[in-house]
């Protein structure tokens, strides 16, 4: 019988969406199983994760259930779902890091391993919880890029910071988002932008649309600005900006956003035929947050290895000109 992969629809009583990416059905029977849990498994960045995971998955021969988990319920079930299965352990990016305690229970209680990518969990205390390995990103760090970008193209169109303003797209109950735009701003800061020109524009939620419609506000209630720039959480937010700075007739020549992530959403910006008022994106790469944590639960699982506590990954900011460039030496190059 010849070898061969498939796929197989798992239906939770969750309600959440999984699927199986089986290793070789001969193999089965000392199968490893992992899941991957994401808190919105529509954005691009959490596909790609998913891509990434399959071919680690592939390449090492257990199984992998991608589930989506956007709510807390979602995920406690979608845990009892894998432990079901006969699962071994899983990664999870959570949608609210506040439900560390609980999900740290979850998983000793099915006795399934895990490990946290992207949002790290936190305590009661709102401290991380340390004892749970995690791979994510260096939040405020990779937000000082984004800063340090948007001032250095400011000062090379020649621009008096004074005539500028920031729309800083924020989302404070997620940490990570606090982070990154505080980075943001403070690398602003630090280059002699004027923080009373950094104007506040909270979205309900991480896309484009809550992004736009927060932006939107900010651009109504402050028209003193001749020129805007624009930072966030991620690419989606900052396209968001980018978009209502277009409907106030604020163009490429007059609009300097940046966004995090790499993202299909920021590619397909940089495809167009003319420049946006979307600069760049700081490419934080989903390869490793995929394959590498997907390959350190099979490791743990297979070998007894436990993966390192904390490993931290960083960004390379990328434009129109050089995204091909960057991409390549992200080794991102043959993902699209």
């Amino acid at each position: 019988m010849k070898r061969r992969m498939f796929l197989t629809l798992v239906a939770a009583t969750t309600a959440a969406s999984a699927t199986l990416i089986s290793a070789p059905v001969a193999q089965a029977a000392d199968q490893v199983k992992i899941g991957f849990l994401v808190k919105q498994p529509e954005e691009p960045w959490f596909q790609d994760e998913w891509k990434f995971a399959e071919m680690a998955a592939k390449e090492k021969g257990f199984t992998l259930v991608k589930i989506g988990a956007p709510s807390g319920e979602k995920v406690m079930s979608a845990i009892d779902n894998l432990a079901a299965q006969k699962a071994q352990g899983f990664v999870i990016c959570t949608p609210d890091v506040k439900l560390g305690p609980g999900i740290v229970a979850k998983a000793k209680a099915d006795g399934l391993k895990m490990m946290t990518v992207d949002d790290r969990l936190v305590d009661g205390a709102g401290k991380p919880i340390e004892s749970v390995p995690h791979m994510g990103i260096s939040a405020y760090n990779i937000g000082k890029q984004v800063g340090e970008g948007i001032a250095a193209e400011i000062k090379k169109r020649g621009w008096n910071m004074a005539d500028v303003g920031a729309i800083d797209v924020t989302y404070e109950q997620l940490p990570t988002a606090h982070d990154r735009t505080t980075g943001a701003a403070d690398a602003l800061v630090a280059a002699g932008f004027p923080k009373a020109n950094i104007i506040m524009a909270p979205q309900a939620k991480t896309d484009t649309e809550n992004a736009f419609n927060a932006a939107n506000i900010a651009l109504t209630k402050n028209t003193k600005f001749k020129h805007w720039v624009a930072f966030a959480l991620n690419d989606e937010g900052v396209l968001g900006a980018v978009r209502a700075a277009e409907g106030r007739g604020f163009k490429a020549d007059n609009m300097i956003g940046v966004g995090i992530g790499g993202s299909d959403s920021a590619l397909n910006e940089f495809k167009k035929p003319n420049p946006t008022g979307f600069y760049g994106t700081v490419i934080i790469s989903p390869k490793r947050h995929g394959e590498e944590t997907s390959e350190l639960m099979y490791a743990w699982i297979k070998d007894g290895k436990e993966p390192p506590k904390l490993t931290l990954t960083s960004g390379m900011l990328a434009t129109r000109d050089n995204v091909a460039e960057v991409r390549e030496k992200m080794g991102l190059a043959s993902a699209k």
